[in-house]
């Protein structure tokens, strides 16, 4: 959280001790709509959720000329840097579960960005790789994708964003 966002949030909880209890109707909208946080001020999870949230909504934003979640782009980046890799190996590396994995391979298929191949000696696992039109389209998905990673930057702070990925980078 920014300095200012710091100070702005302190002298609004200073003010709010010092107002007398006054009829919610004389109170100003924003300062009705405005909850107390409680414990959930110092919870990490509740901040990390937060901030995915703005994320998400940005990068589904940014991606919606290419109809694209960030799932799915993660999916497509492993299958590019991982070709012939296994489903299975992909969906435990993304943390994805398998029948959600299946339904989001079925729709990539479908768009004709991957395409699945027996696996070689195991017929019950497929191999995953990008089709020629998978490679095209992630180019131009990448490009949108950097353009929501520089909003990120701007949105956090670019040294603060450098700090954060090295950051959570130890957990995934």
């Amino acid at each position: 959280m920014d300095t200012r966002l710091k100070r702005q949030r302190a002298a609004d909880h200073r003010a709010a001790e010092r107002a007398p209890t006054a009829d919610p109707a004389a109170l100003a909208p924003d300062q009705m709509d405005r909850l107390k946080l409680g414990t959930l001020d110092g919870h990490l999870g509740y901040f990390l959720r937060r901030l995915q949230v703005s994320v998400f909504k940005d990068f589904i934003r940014t991606l919606a000329p290419m109809d694209v979640r960030p799932a799915q782009y993660s999916v497509l980046l492993l299958v590019e840097a991982n070709p012939g890799r296994s489903q299975a190996a992909i969906g435990q590396a993304l943390d994805i579960e398998r029948a959600r994995l299946a339904r989001l391979l079925h729709v990539l298929e479908g768009r004709g960005w991957i395409e699945r191949r027996a696996a070689d000696g195991d017929g019950r696992s497929h191999s995953l790789y990008l089709t020629r039109a998978g490679e095209k389209t992630l180019e131009r998905i990448k490009a949108l994708a950097a353009r929501h990673e520089a909003w990120l930057a701007e949105f956090v702070g670019s040294k603060r964003r450098t700090t954060l990925v090295d950051l959570l980078k130890d957990f995934g």
